[in-house]
Order: C-alpha cells, then sequence, then structure tokens
C-alpha cells in the first residue's frame, strides 16, 4: 500500500495526477534541489507525465523546463500519494513518482520563467514544500 498524505474531503471528487519528480542531493545529503514560484512554496522539480511517455523521458523535460540542467536519473525511491487542493480550488490525487538525479550540465534557460531553483536544508523542508509526499520520498532517498 502507497503512503498517503492529506485528508480527502468526503463529498468532492479528486483527479487522480500522475507526477514524476526528481530528487537531487548535496554531497553531505543535507540540501536537497527545489524549484519554487517565488511565493514560498518549494518543490521538488517534476511534474505530469504527457501521453505515453516514460518516467525517466518526464524528468529529463521536466527538469530541463524547470532549471535549464541536463540529469542523469538514477534509482527509483517510491511511490506515494497526497490529497490537496489546488490553487484554482481544484481536489487533487497527486500519485507521486520519485527518483534520484544527478544534475549535468547548464544546457539551456528554464523555459518556465516563474520557476527558480534553491537548495533547500532538510532541516526546513517540512516548513517549506507544499506536497508532503515529496518531504516523504526526500526522507526515504537520504536513507538509501
Amino acid at each position: 500500500m502507497k503512503p498517503t498524505f492529506g485528508q480527502p474531503v468526503k463529498e468532492h471528487v479528486y483527479l487522480l495526477r500522475k507526477g514524476v519528480y526528481a530528487i537531487a542531493l548535496n554531497s553531505t545529503n543535507d540540501r536537497v534541489l527545489t524549484v519554487h514560484n517565488g511565493r514560498g512554496i518549494h518543490f521538488l522539480p517534476g511534474g505530469g507525465v504527457e501521453g505515453n511517455e516514460s518516467d525517466e523521458s518526464c524528468i529529463r523535460r521536466e527538469l530541463l523546463e524547470e532549471t535549464g540542467y541536463s540529469v542523469t536519473v538514477g534509482s527509483y525511491i517510491g511511490t506515494a500519494k497526497d490529497y490537496f487542493t489546488s490553487s484554482k480550488g481544484e481536489y487533487i490525487l497527486s500519485d507521486g513518482y520519485f527518483y534520484l538525479i544527478e544534475l549535468g550540465e547548464k544546457v539551456q534557460n528554464p523555459t518556465e520563467e516563474d520557476h527558480m531553483m534553491e537548495w533547500v536544508h532538510i532541516d526546513d523542508m517540512e516548513r517549506l514544500f507544499f506536497y508532503k509526499h515529496q518531504v516523504w520520498a526526500v526522507r526515504k532517498a537520504i536513507e538509501k
């Protein structure tokens, strides 16, 4: 059974959305790469799978869009779900798949101009991350 975070509101139907997310840790495993939108909310880089895209292809595309870096996709960490309400008022069940990655070279400027990269200290994740299943995944990655 997948770890699940958040509590569904009973009278609402949730849209299931698969997402694939990258976990990049620094050499001492005390900082994780995030992107944020300038409003103080941090996320792991990644996002929704498009069409028949593989998890690895999704991570590569999303990292280019959000950071401008190429990546090497490493080991699979796990999957977890998170119930939340979007900023547009949509009820979403995020089905997150998490992978360790290594950043490669910066090959372009990010195409998502409202996303900024930031290395966040592990102790600040609970306060800064919107998605609790992403905090779970980072902690699990550190244990490996």
